[in-house]
């Protein structure tokens, strides 16, 4: 998969108005501080995993991982995975910006809304 592809995909917006159950400032840092939870935890485990089956297989120390150092392109690859994390974690932050900007656009429930209110009339 491509880094656009890949970001592309991360940042999809879902159809519909976005429900709030708290204030929206509220679930907005709830939102992004739950999509890194989310990943934390699926990394965390991923990398406990790898780390035990190596040691394990007497393949690597932790020392070993410790010390690592990356090539460039490592760090380029590395880079690369960030940058399409950070859309992923701040994905919120990415439709409300633009739901700013497409203010002309309406929401589903907001459409019904008015063709419903116009076929009252």
């Amino acid at each position: 998969m491509s880094v656009a592809a890949a970001l592309a995909g991360a940042s999809a917006k879902p159809a519909g108005k976005r429900p709030y159950f708290l204030h929206p400032e509220t679930e907005r840092v709830l939102a992004i501080t739950m999509a890194v939870v989310q990943e934390f935890s699926v990394m965390r485990e991923r990398i406990d995993t790898l780390e035990r089956l190596l040691e394990r297989q007497g393949l690597l120390r932790r020392a070993d991982i410790e010390a690592f150092e990356p090539t460039p392109r490592e760090a380029a690859e590395r880079g690369a995975w960030i940058q399409e994390y950070l859309t992923r974690v701040l994905r919120i932050v990415q439709q409300e910006g633009e739901a700013a900007a497409a203010r002309g656009d309406l929401a589903s429930e907001d459409l019904a809304g008015q063709l419903s209110a116009e076929m009252s009339a």
